[in-house]
């Protein structure tokens, strides 16, 4: 399966997503971004996405940008912030102030050593925590990357291309579900 493939498993009504997947996933499309941040943006947005075939076909996509570490990486971006943005979204939405004094007791060693560069890793969790809805979360991945000298156009690439890969994928689901 190929990009090609999920392309043509989008219905009439999301050809605008044919088009956005096309220019998310290239250089000129995702400005601030190299090709190695796009596949690992991508693939760790479309793990949080939950459809296999769309994983399926960004991880083959990328198989030559990416290295098994760096879609590790990825992998492992997907993986802790989904639990991470549970866990904060409550601390925050709670609105009791006492919860944000406590200590979290989560494990994240993975966030010292990603196994991609930290810069790539922040871009990759900022994506999923917008996908998953964690403002807090967000705030605190940009806040990160622009203190990293990371452009908001870099950042604002890897919020589209999760943007797009979430939508293809609610997309494909309905499309399954239909046939």
């Amino acid at each position: 399966m190929n990009l090609d493939d999920i392309k043509a498993r989008l219905p009439d009504y999301a050809k605008d997503l044919r088009l956005n997947l096309d220019s998310v996933l290239s250089v000129t499309g995702a400005p601030g971004l190299t090709q190695k941040q796009i596949a690992i943006i991508a693939l760790a947005s479309a793990i949080a996405s939950r459809n296999t075939s769309l994983t399926t076909m960004v991880k083959a996509h990328f198989a030559e940008t990416l290295s098994e570490g760096e879609a590790n990486a990825a992998r492992a971006a997907a993986a802790i912030m989904g639990m991470n943005n549970i866990y904060y979204r409550f601390v925050h939405l709670v609105g009791d102030a006492e919860y944000a004094t406590l200590r979290a007791g989560l494990r994240m060693n993975v966030m010292s050593n990603p196994g991609c560069e930290k810069v790539d890793f922040e871009l990759a969790s900022l994506a999923v925590s917008a996908i998953n809805g964690c403002g807090m979360c967000m705030a605190s991945h940009e806040k990160t990357l622009r203190k990293h000298e990371v452009a908001a156009t870099s950042i604002q690439s890897a919020a589209r291309i999760a943007a797009v890969l979430h939508a293809v994928a609610v997309a494909l689901e309905q499309a399954d579900a239909a046939a």
